[in-house]
């Protein structure tokens, strides 16, 4: 087999295979929901509100108006830890008003 042919067939497999991870069915997607509050700064999925155009530019961890996809059901279950004026923080379905960028 040429280097070529060897080349294009590596080339083949890895996008098959990168294919196949980015492949999201419609029962994944069903069994997870947006999350507000519980991502570190940078790994939010997608617009998270004022200040962010997508995923990964929420700046402050935590942010209230920054979501990421988590298991349904599971939101309020993350354990996080508490604001630095001992609050506690919780995950919420929808937007919150705390941790955001000043």
């Amino acid at each position: 087999m040429s280097n070529t042919m060897k080349s294009v067939a590596i080339a083949s497999a890895v996008a098959a295979a990168a294919a196949m991870t980015a492949q999201v069915t419609p029962a994944d997607a069903a069994s997870k929901e947006k999350c507000y509050g519980v991502a570190l700064a940078g790994q939010n999925d997608c617009a998270a509100g004022p200040g962010t155009t997508c995923a990964g530019t929420s700046v402050v961890d935590y942010q209230g108006n920054a979501w990421t996809l988590v298991d349904a059901g599971t939101c309020s279950e993350i354990e996080l830890p508490q604001t630095a004026d001992g609050t506690p923080r919780e995950g919420s379905l929808e937007p919150v008003d705390r941790d955001m960028p000043a």
